[in-house]
């Protein structure tokens, strides 16, 4: 999903999409450890947006204090 999406919505949805991507984290390691996992870069993909979601949150939840 594009950033810009990501920060218009709310944190009750990001967290939910942070969890289904902790799922897919981790049934892709599962299928790195059995051999089955023949495309390497998608572990980067949802590591870097587990990344990008973590930032999201952390900034709304900044700028909430702020306000």
């Amino acid at each position: 999903m594009n950033i810009k999406k990501l920060r218009k919505k709310k944190n009750s949805f990001l967290n939910i999409y942070l969890l289904k991507l902790f799922k897919e984290q981790f049934n892709l390691r599962m299928q790195l450890g059995s051999g089955k996992l023949k495309q390497l870069h998608l572990l980067r993909k949802v590591r870097r947006n587990i990344a990008r979601i973590k930032t999201i949150i952390t900034e709304n939840k900044k700028n909430n204090y702020e306000k």
